[in-house]
């Protein structure tokens, strides 16, 4: 129990530090250390990632480091996505899942080694396009929906290049967009649960939030002190190692 603990905090650290990433940790934790199944790992995750990202966006919506006009434009088609995601995976096994998962992670890693390496050079925002937006939104709902992330690590790139936000804003914005696609995707999760006559563990969720929520706070004041590409790259390392190992232990069941 106490490695879970640490994992939650590890969580929220990176949330507070990235803006991203510590939702890919949640599955894994939850599966391979606390031990649940897939399918309620999966729920499970989507409950605390919600959670703690509402901690984190609250300070930053006090500093109005929020764009509600994104909030709208990406988070709403990104709830349908989400719910979308959620309902598709029903037919998926829970190895099938968690190698998807694998994938995301992977990609993940190689999207924050590329932003670590452009870090260096001020980019170019590109103007407002709604429209690209709103599919961006949906497609990473789904993704959501489907293997129970947060998917921070694809919204702010997106605000950022396509909606033009700073970076700060960017960050503050995907975190109410996340809250809002897992807590519609846990809804969704919970429903095909409930009627299969399984339960979730409350205390556990919980638990994983007050741990994760102070690990944000804690996140935030180490990020003002240590540079973000190093960050980036160091996370982006270990999310290969886990993207790696979890395709080891899943495939084999799939042949």
């Amino acid at each position: 129990m106490l490695l879970a603990l640490i994992g939650a905090l590890t969580i929220g650290l990176s949330l507070g530090m990235l803006g991203s990433g510590g939702s890919i940790l949640t599955v894994p934790i939850l599966v391979y250390v606390v031990g649940q199944p897939e399918k309620i790992a999966i729920a499970g995750s989507l409950a605390i990632v919600g959670g703690i990202a509402l901690a984190g966006a609250l300070p930053r919506t006090f500093k109005r480091q929020v764009d509600w006009r994104s909030v709208v434009w990406f988070g709403l088609p990104g709830m349908v996505g989400t719910v979308f995601g959620a309902w598709l995976s029903q037919w998926l096994s829970g190895a099938m899942q968690l190698l998807l998962f694998a994938v995301v992670m992977l990609a993940a890693a190689f999207m924050m080694f590329r932003q670590s390496a452009a870090s260096a050079a001020p980019a170019q925002l590109a103007p407002r396009r709604r429209a690209a937006i709103v599919l961006d939104g949906v497609g990473v709902g789904t993704v959501t929906g489907v293997v129970g992330i947060g998917g921070g690590f694809m919204i702010v790139p997106a605000l950022v290049l396509l909606g033009g936000l700073r970076m700060q804003v960017a960050i503050g914005t995907s975190l109410w967009i996340i809250a809002a696609n897992a807590f519609s995707g846990f809804a969704k999760h919970w429903l095909l649960l409930h009627r299969a006559g399984v339960a979730l563990d409350w205390t556990l969720i919980f638990t994983f939030i007050g741990i994760g929520a102070a690990g944000t706070v804690i996140g935030m004041q180490i990020a003002d002190r240590l540079p973000q590409a190093l960050l980036k790259r160091v996370f982006a390392g270990f999310l290969v190692v886990m993207g790696v190992f979890i395709v080891y232990r899943t495939l084999p069941g799939l042949l």
